[in-house]
């Protein structure tokens, strides 16, 4: 296994695509960031005590944007190999498929996870800075508070999980088009149709089981009761998403020829 791990990590560090999509990792994320907090104030609050916007969460919301490039990134580890025919080379040096993909699935989360950490520290910096001269220098960011703590690894592992199942629908699909279309399709598509659908209910389930939408209520710090599924149930639930992808990848690839 450490032969595979170490061939795709020197695939995946050698490949300019890597590192650019890396960084669009933290740059879309701190962007994003940027926007929302410089457009929030206390000015339409009674005062800015009683202003209860969930500041982390806002800081946080560059993550929508952030994860467009985690789903390439995810996505192309796989689809990559098959557009340039060097599947045969890896399946030729490492002939257990199941290995190939652990590998791939390891180096790639690990990658993600060490570029969504980058991300989320800067959005909370970011917030950290701006936020203050909007007139919520009552709530600083602090890493210290559970909560907050809780949002930011959460949102980590959110980015992570996305990339797995990235690298899933990608082994099934095969196509790199066609695979990040599905995958853009599962995160934002989804949450979307809520603005579609007229029942109360189905906006909930919605709510519940998109990934996007259910990943990300880790990210609430404030009015938790009023979330359609908890902040770790709907970590849980993008886990399940990303594990399914996986397990498709998986059988997929062994059972069908390179």
């Amino acid at each position: 296994m450490r032969g595979a791990l170490h061939a795709e990590w020197t695939k995946l560090r050698t490949v300019p695509s890597t590192w650019w999509l890396l960084f669009a990792v933290s740059a879309l994320t701190w962007a994003l960031g940027a926007v929302t907090t410089g457009t929030v104030s206390t000015d339409q609050c009674p005062s800015p005590d009683e202003c209860h916007e969930d500041t982390v969460k806002l800081s946080l919301t560059g993550i929508w944007l952030g994860q467009a490039a985690v789903a390439a990134f995810g996505v192309l580890a796989m689809s990559s190999e098959y557009g340039t025919g060097t599947i045969h080379s890896t399946l030729t040096a490492v002939p257990g498929r199941g290995r190939v993909l652990a590998a791939k699935a390891t180096v790639v989360t690990g990658a993600t996870l060490a570029a969504g950490t980058v991300a989320v520290l800067g959005s909370l910096l970011v917030g950290r800075l701006i936020l203050p001269g909007n007139g919520f220098s009552s709530t600083p960011l602090s890493l210290s508070e559970g909560p907050a703590l809780r949002a930011a690894v959460g949102t980590v592992l959110y980015l992570g999980l996305i990339a797995q199942l990235s690298l899933g629908v990608a082994a099934v699909v095969r196509d790199t088009a066609g695979a990040i279309t599905t995958v853009l399709g599962l995160l934002y598509a989804l949450p979307a149709l809520v603005e579609l659908v007229g029942d109360e209910k189905w906006q909930e389930r919605i709510h519940e089981w998109a990934p996007a939408s259910a990943g990300l209520a880790v990210q609430a710090t404030k009015n938790l009761e009023g979330l359609p599924i908890g902040p770790w149930s709907g970590l849980a639930v993008m886990g399940a998403w990303a594990g399914a992808g996986l397990l498709a990848g998986a059988t997929v690839f062994k059972l069908r020829d390179a």
